[in-house]
Order: structure tokens, then C-alpha cells, then sequence
């Protein structure tokens, strides 16, 4: 359904965006990268008396059920970017009794991977599993929110930008690639508009409120394998199956 194209921007990308677009056949570019983390309500937990946590596996405390919210697989994007990293991350069988025993603690698998993200803002919940950068937006907000990048690792989802097959305007297509790919471009979407993503342009300005790569461990995320339709399909079977069923 798209077409490859190598735009005269690749040079100026990190090396994250380059090797995406490499794994993607040149099908795709990237344009941000946002890091999968949690972030929780300072005052909610401070209210229950409740410790701050720093690491995945300190989101199994019972003390914490009830607490977490994520959102499923199934419908949202960042909750299967949560099930692909923590299976790359541990290992399948590991990450899958992980998961067995956080749900013990999820008090909602929401439809959406930013309803998480408002919760916690409200206060309807004490910690949300989200991308970083869209728990920042709370904050700038005046949310009583603090993220987390997880002591042992994490992943990532990588924005990107593809040209349609057989569109009857590939020149003006390339074109706004070049442009999505630009320092311009990136820095309207960033320092103007004010989403605290990462930008894949290395000359692009990075807001000083949005989460830091050189404070967290990023895992080297396989996205040819876990974007296939045939991995997805199987782990979202099995999340199904020994997860989502499985009793609180």
C-alpha cells in the first residue's frame, strides 16, 4: 500500500529514524520517537500512603491493585507496544507471568492508550502505563503528575510518515516527506505546538520538559518482527487467553 522513497533529509536523522526507515524497505520514515513509560498522580498516592514506584516490577506491589490502569492490546497501539516490549524485554515466558500478575493491579484495560493518560491526570487512578511524552502534556497542564522510565528498560513507538501507492501526486508526496522530515517542520510540531515527542531531525529543538533519552534504557526494538501481522496477531491471542481471562 506504499511506495518506497528515500528522501535527501535521511542524512540529518538519528540513527533511530535511519534504521527505521532501513527495517521499513525506505517504506517508511521516521519522524518521532515516543518512549512507552508510566506516570502517577503524586497526590493520590501520597493520599493512600502509597510509595512511588521506579521500576515495571514494582507496579506488582499489592499494594498498588486497583491502582494501574493500561489500555488493551487489542484496540490501542501503546498497550501493544507495552506487550512487545516487555516479551523483548524478558523473554515471552517471563513477560507473560508478568503481565498475569499486573492484572491482579489493573483496575481498567481502556479502548483508548491516552484514556490512561487522563486518568491519572484526574486522579481516577494512581498510575497510568502510557507514552512519556503524552504524561508531560499533563504536567505543563498543572497535572500533580511525575513519569517514570522503568529501571530495567523500555520501548518504544516511532511516528512515521509513508507515501501512498498509486497517489496521483507523488512529487507533492515527496515534497512532504522532505518537509515532515525537516527542521521546520519538527520544530512547528515540538517547540510551537508543544508535544514533547522526540524529533527524528537531529537539528530539530527538543522541548526541555519532554522526557530524556540519556536518563533511560531503551531496548533495540525489533519493529520488522513485532509489526508483523502474523507476531501481533499470535501475542494479542495469547494476551487474550492468559491474561485478560485470567481471575483477579
Amino acid at each position: 500500500m506504499t511506495v518506497e522513497y528515500k528522501s535527501p533529509v535521511l542524512p540529518e536523522l538519528h540513527d533511530w529514524a535511519s534504521r527505521f526507515a532501513q527495517q521499513s524497505g525506505y517504506r517508511a520514515t521516521g519522524t518521532y520517537l515516543g518512549a512507552l513509560g508510566f506516570g502517577y498522580n503524586t497526590k493520590v498516592l501520597a493520599s493512600r500512603g502509597l510509595p512511588e514506584p521506579k521500576c515495571w516490577a514494582d507496579l506488582l506491589d499489592p499494594k498498588y491493585r486497583d491502582e494501574v490502569q493500561v489500555s488493551d492490546p487489542n484496540s490501542s497501539g501503546t498497550a501493544y507496544v507495552m506487550l512487545a516490549t516487555l516479551v523483548q524485554l524478558m523473554g515471552e515466558d517471563k513477560a507473560f507471568d508478568y503481565m498475569k500478575a499486573l492484572h491482579k493491579n489493573v483496575n481498567q484495560y481502556t479502548k483508548s492508550g491516552a484514556a490512561p493518560v487522563k486518568a491519572v491526570a484526574l486522579g481516577e487512578t494512581g498510575i497510568g502505563i502510557a507514552f512519556m511524552h503524552d504524561m508531560v502534556t499533563m504536567i505543563t497542564e498543572g497535572a500533580p503528575v511525575k513519569t517514570v522510565a522503568p529501571c530495567e528498560g523500555t520501548g518504544y513507538e516511532t511516528g512515521s510518515v509513508s507515501i501512498v501507492k498509486g497517489g496521483k501526486n507523488t512529487e507533492l508526496a515527496q515534497k512532504f516527506v522532505d518537509w515532515a522530515l525537516s527542521t521546520e517542520a519538527q520544530k512547528l510540531v515540538g517547540a510551537d505546538l508543544k508535544i514533547y515527542s522526540i524529533p527524528s531531525n537531529k537539528n530539530a529543538p527538543i522541548s526541555p520538559d519532554a522526557p530524556k533519552l540519556s536518563e533511560m534504557k531503551l531496548i533495540n526494538y525489533d519493529v520488522p518482527k513485532y509489526g508483523s501481522v502474523a507476531e501481533r496477531t499470535r501475542l494479542l491471542k495469547k494476551w487474550d487467553a492468559d491474561v485478560k481471562s485470567a481471575p483477579r
